[in-house]
């Protein structure tokens, strides 16, 4: 009898620990080499420690089991065959149904229709406005894009700076074509249009031609839109070092301190950047300090974003009941309002411009970099900065 008794127990503990042991398979698609590194290990460390703040709890609780969420990540090198490959291979060979990326507008073009065609939820940095519409679903993107932020912050600039002649460099890429356009609208209505602009190709390291152009059409400003961290800051340094000595903006893609690495700290000082945190938010200053203390490295401005959505994301598991059925997962997603996340209290909008309410709303801040740090100048919605 005993034996019965000891074998139905270890039947029982034995499925107990197999439903402890239900795993959930989440992917990453990111730049984590070359230009947009810095942001792409954001969006991983991010998910990383969403992951590490369930499964530290025994797991993802959803429909009566408890999920441990592991994440593979693929480096999609910042461009968009690479990230078709590594798409294919999280998709196909991994089975991953939730992923966070890519990073970059290409990039994101480049796997939606795979991403789309088969039901996968990604969640994106991407600043092109042909990343969001009623025909991709599945596609979600939890930061701020060049469209909801220049308008306000670029009418904040004229006024309080004065600012009249300005001058971009974009990127050749669909990146850098959308900032263009959304930039060149936003500086038109704010009544100083572009003066001068130039275009590179991504992987360029000299700049000084394409300055020496701007700079010949008496400029006051240059604007280094969403170029990534690297670029900007080299950008930078080789205008001062070319004798510029106008205002130096940021209107788009927080990296502060990676442009500071690069350039100096000196070379950026009054800069204006946008930036989505406030130093005084104690919740993103626990957040940074836990990325500073796991990965060696300050955390980058993108990287609370994709930690509020990958948290919306573990919500919206719950609130369908299922990890298995994407649609329902997608719906609940959609359905969220008012989240509370560290950044703030965070909506989905963007059906007037997108034709969907997948673009979230956030708040978001005009900064000026003194001795290195960003310090607040405007608080913005929207519609204006104040």
């Amino acid at each position: 009898m005993w034996k019965k008794m000891f074998m139905a127990a270890l039947m029982c503990s034995a499925a107990t620990a197999a439903q402890a042991q239900e795993e959930l398979n989440m992917g990453a698609v990111v730049t984590l080499s070359g230009p947009g590194a810095a942001w792409g290990q954001g969006m991983l460390y991010a998910e990383q420690m969403a992951a590490e703040d369930v499964n530290k709890d025994g797991g993802l609780e959803v429909g009566g089991k408890k999920y441990k969420i592991n994440v593979t990540a693929y480096d999609d090198k910042y461009k968009a065959n690479e990230a078709v490959t590594a798409a294919n291979r999280i998709v196909f060979e991994d089975g991953v149904k939730y992923i966070i990326g890519t990073t970059g507008s290409a990039p994101a073009l480049a796997i939606q229709p795979i991403t789309e065609k088969n039901g996968v939820i990604i969640m994106m940095l991407a600043f092109t406005d042909k990343a969001l519409s009623p025909d991709k679903p599945y596609s979600f993107r939890p930061v701020l894009t060049t469209v909801e932020t220049a308008t306000p912050m670029i009418k904040w600039l004229a006024q309080e700076k004065g600012v009249k002649r300005v001058g971009g460099l974009f990127v050749n890429d669909e990146s850098g074509q959308q900032q263009h356009e959304w930039l060149s609208k936003a500086y038109e209505a704010a009544g100083i249009p572009l003066h001068a602009t130039e275009s590179f190709e991504r992987d360029r390291v000299d700049m000084v031609p394409l300055i020496t152009r701007l700079m010949a059409q008496n400029i006051d400003a240059i604007d280094l839109n969403g170029i990534s961290p690297s670029t900007a800051g080299l950008i930078a340094k080789q205008a001062r070092e070319m004798g510029f000595t106008g205002l130096l903006v940021r209107s788009g893609g927080p990296a502060t301190e990676e442009i500071v690495n690069v350039a100096g700290a000196e070379t950026v000082e009054g800069m204006l950047v946008y930036t989505q945190i406030d130093p005084s938010n104690e919740e993103v200053a626990a957040y940074a300090k836990r990325y500073q203390d796991t990965y060696g490295k300050a955390m980058n401005g993108f990287s609370p974003s994709f930690y509020d959505g990958t948290h919306m994301l573990f919500q919206a598991m719950q609130d369908a009941g299922t990890v298995t059925d994407v649609d329902k997962v997608r719906v609940a997603l959609e359905n969220i309002k008012d989240y509370d996340g560290i950044l703030g209290t965070l909506n989905w909008t963007g059906k007037d411009t997108y034709g969907i309410d997948h673009q979230i709303d956030a708040p978001f801040f005009v900064s000026e970099v003194k001795d290195g740090k960003e310090v607040i100048r405007a608080k913005c919605t929207v519609d204006s900065c104040q």
